[in-house]
């Protein structure tokens, strides 16, 4: 995980007190005039690459990921210079086209009229060339724009800004929809991130909806709490060390997206490309305001245990607390007792509850339900437990211990040798 990190300039003067030669002087004197995002920048563009790799661009400069000092943008993008009296990128955007791969995941960049497209960092042939090119019935001198997939949008589209004006371009049809959001600052750049969409204005930013452009939360919020580290900013929940790691509860939807909880927050996993980020558990699932002790999915919904409560969530609808719930856990699947651990493996029908050193299994298909096997566990402790193509995976600590299949779990006698988690799987520090 790597939102936060440092940035460090050369100090002018102190390079001229201590005489050093004139070289040395030089490179102090490119270094100082470098921007500082820490001192508050209003960024001209933001955009992801196709390895997820965020820019961050201010004039000539550029901020490659959340970390390090500003770089010429030419070093990266060294087409983008040849346009004379521009003097920076008036916006960027990644394109998500799943349907053409030659447009899907290259980058675009609008400067004044013209539009430029790579991938690779490669310029496309042909590029630059007017906007209208491109997106016909699009403006040009625009402020910002992003990438809006289906399912966040209705259709496959970009969210062109220009003032408080949204140009809606539809990518199949290739048609424009006009929308003024007059409540929504003006966005002098604007990125999608973790499914997310952020308008960035001065130093601040504001998450709206892509659809309604609708503000929800407090808002706004400074940049460098959240995009980037600086001193005497951030909001906390910083990585651990994977060996300080302890996981609560674990699980993965049916639409493959996992999530893991630890104390009051939780981090999206499936999310390499575009980095990973903790988040307090009320941002989503608001009702449960102290952690919770177990989850698991099924179907269309994930089930959240918090001592003897059960809250079951639709991930449809952005995780809306179905009516009447919480119900005790004795109520909903017929077990009483504190809950470790639970799993439901892809495809399956059961979820597989640990508590001590006891698995229990109950059918979610029958009614009411109830324990329909229990059988003994080799370990004792499991704080989380994670069903995939590959088994499972039960988590104690800091370590794992990994089983091929529900079966190899029920009736093994033996435990495993415990392997440690690593970066790759939850993000933590080595």
């Amino acid at each position: 995980m790597e939102l936060f990190t440092k940035t460090l300039f050369l100090c002018l003067a102190l390079a001229l007190t201590n005489g050093a030669p004139a070289v040395q002087q030089d490179a102090a004197v490119e270094d100082a005039a470098l921007p500082d995002r820490c001192e508050g920048i209003e960024f001209d563009a933001i955009t992801s690459d196709e390895k997820g790799t965020t820019f961050f661009f201010k004039g000539p400069h550029l901020w490659k990921g959340y970390h390090g000092s500003a770089q010429p943008s030419n070093e990266y993008f060294k087409e983008l210079d040849d346009i004379p009296n521009i003097g920076h990128v008036d916006a960027a955007f990644r394109m998500h086209n799943v349907d053409n791969q030659e447009t899907h995941d290259h980058i675009y960049f609008l400067l004044d009229d013209k539009v430029f497209s790579y991938y690779n960092h490669t310029l496309k042939d042909g590029y630059p060339k007017p906007i209208q090119d491109d997106f016909p019935g699009v403006p040009t001198h625009l402020d910002a724009a992003v990438e809006c997939p289906k399912g966040e949008c209705i259709v496959d589209s970009v969210l062109f800004f220009k003032g408080n004006d949204v140009h809606v371009y539809d990518i199949t049809t290739k048609t424009v929809k006009t929308k003024t959001w007059s409540h929504l600052p003006v966005c002098t750049s604007a990125l999608r991130w973790l499914e997310h969409y952020y308008c960035f204005h001065g130093h601040n930013f504001t998450r709206f909806n892509p659809v309604s452009g609708e503000v929800t939360g407090t808002y706004p919020k400074d940049a460098r709490n959240y995009f980037m580290r600086c001193a005497n900013f951030g909001h906390g929940g910083g990585p651990r060390k994977c060996s300080e790691l302890k996981i609560d509860a674990i699980t993965t939807n049916d639409a493959g997206k996992t999530y893991f909880f630890a104390g009051p927050i939780y981090m999206r996993l499936d999310t390499h490309r575009d980095g990973l980020h903790p988040f307090q558990i009320t941002r989503a699932w608001k009702e449960v305001t102290d952690g919770v002790d177990a989850v698991f999915s099924y179907t269309d919904k994930m089930y959240l245990i918090k001592h003897d409560q059960v809250y079951i969530y639709k991930e449809a609808v952005h995780y809306t607390l179905i009516e009447g719930y919480p119900k005790t856990v004795k109520e909903e699947l017929g077990v009483e007792g504190h809950v470790d651990a639970a799993f439901v493996c892809p495809k399956d029908n059961t979820v597989h509850i640990i508590q001590g050193q006891r698995i229990r299994n109950v059918d979610l298909t029958a009614t009411p339900r109830a324990v329909t096997q229990d059988r003994p566990l080799p370990l004792d402790g499991i704080d989380a437990a994670l069903c995939g193509a590959d088994g499972i995976n039960l988590f104690k600590g800091s370590q794992y211990y990994h089983y091929d299949s529900p079966m190899i779990l029920a009736l093994g006698r033996i435990a495993p040798l415990p392997e440690n988690i690593t970066s790759a799987m939850m993000g933590c520090e080595d």
